[in-house]
C-alpha cells in the first residue's frame, strides 16, 4: 500500500515486529500507564505526536501509549553503532521501540534529519518529537523550535500534541534504570490542523503554529511555562555571540 505520494512504507524488522508484540505488552502491565484521550488519535495516514520532553523514556512511553498505531522516532545514531553484545543489544532495543537513527548537530546534520522525518510521514507513518529540543532539568515546559511546525506545514500532517505526566519520577535525568514504583499519565490532544498559519517557508508562520502546539501541550501537561529556550550554558565567546545574535531556533 501506497501513500498519494507514491511512497511505501519499509517493512517491519523482526525487531520492531518483536517490540510491537511482545516488549509493548509487557511494558503496559508493568508500568501501567494512565492514557486519556487515546481515541483522538487518527488510526492512520500521517501524523505528528508532539510532547513535553522531562526524560528519557519520553519517547518510548509515547509509542506504548499509542498502540497499536506504530510510532517512530529519531535517536542518536550511536545506539545502532556500537560493537560486540551491548551494541548489539543497543541496536535491537531501540529498532524494537521504533527509533530510526539520525546524526546529531545543526547545519547538514540538522536537514538530514528533517529529510528523514519527512520521508516516514510522505509513507503514511507517525512520529514523536519534542519541540522544546532537549529534557526540562525543572520541570518547567520551555518554548518551542520551529522544526516540529515545518514538518506539519510542509507535508500536511496534522499534530497530535501530548501531554507526560510523571516520567521524570519514573526516570529522572541521571537515572540508569527505570523505577517501577511510579507511575506515568499520558494525555493526547485533539489533532491540531496549522495550515492557516501559512506556508512552511514562512518563518511567520512557522512561529506562529509552533506557540499553537505548545499552548496545547501546555492546556495538557499543566507546567509551569519557562518562557525561554531550554538551553545548557554557552560555552565560549563566540557560542555566547551566537546566542545574542537574532535568530531562529528549528
Amino acid at each position: 500500500m501506497t501513500d498519494s505520494t507514491g511512497n511505501r512504507p519499509e517493512t517491519p524488522s523482526w525487531a520492531y515486529t518483536f517490540g510491537r508484540m511482545v516488549l509493548a505488552p509487557v511494558a503496559r502491565a508493568l508500568y501501567r500507564p494512565q492514557v486519556e484521550g487515546k481515541d483522538l488519535i487518527p488510526r492512520e495516514g500521517p501524523v505528528i505526536f508532539a510532547s513535553n520532553h522531562l526524560s528519557f523514556i519520553d519517547s518510548i512511553a509515547i509509542p506504548i501509549a499509542a498502540a497499536p498505531r506504530p510510532v517512530h522516532f529519531l535517536a542518536k545514531a550511536e545506539y545502532f553503532t556500537g560493537a560486540g553484545l551491548k551494541g548489539w543489544l543497543s541496536r535491537t532495543f531501540f529498532t524494537a521501540v521504533g527509533a530510526t537513527p539520525v546524526e546529531r548537530g545543526v547545519g547538514q546534520a540538522a536537514m538530514d534529519a528533517l529529510d528523514q522525518q519527512k520521508r516516514i510521514l510522505h509513507s503514511g507513518a507517525a512520529i514523536a518529537l519534542h519541540p522544546e529540543g532537549t529534557r526540562s532539568r525543572d520541570g518547567r515546559l520551555y518554548k518551542g523550535r520551529t522544526g516540529v511546525a515545518y514538518l506539519a506545514l510542509e507535508t500536511g500532517a496534522p499534530v497530535v500534541p501530548i501531554g507526560l505526566i510523571g516520567t521524570d519520577k519514573v526516570m529522572p535525568v541521571g537515572q540508569k534504570l527505570p523505577s517501577l514504583r511510579e507511575r506515568v499519565t499520558v494525555r493526547f490532544g485533539a489533532p491540531l490542523d496549522l495550515a492557516h498559519h501559512g506556508p512552511a517557508t514562512s518563518g511567520r508562520a512557522r512561529r506562529g503554529a509552533t506557540d499553537e502546539i505548545m499552548a496545547a501541550i501546555h492546556a495538557l501537561s499543566g507546567q509551569e511555562l519557562a518562557g525561554v529556550y531550554n538551553e545548557l550554558p554557552a560555552q565560549g565567546t563566540v557560542e555566547k555571540i551566537k546566542r545574542a545574535l537574532p535568530h531562529e531556533r528549528r
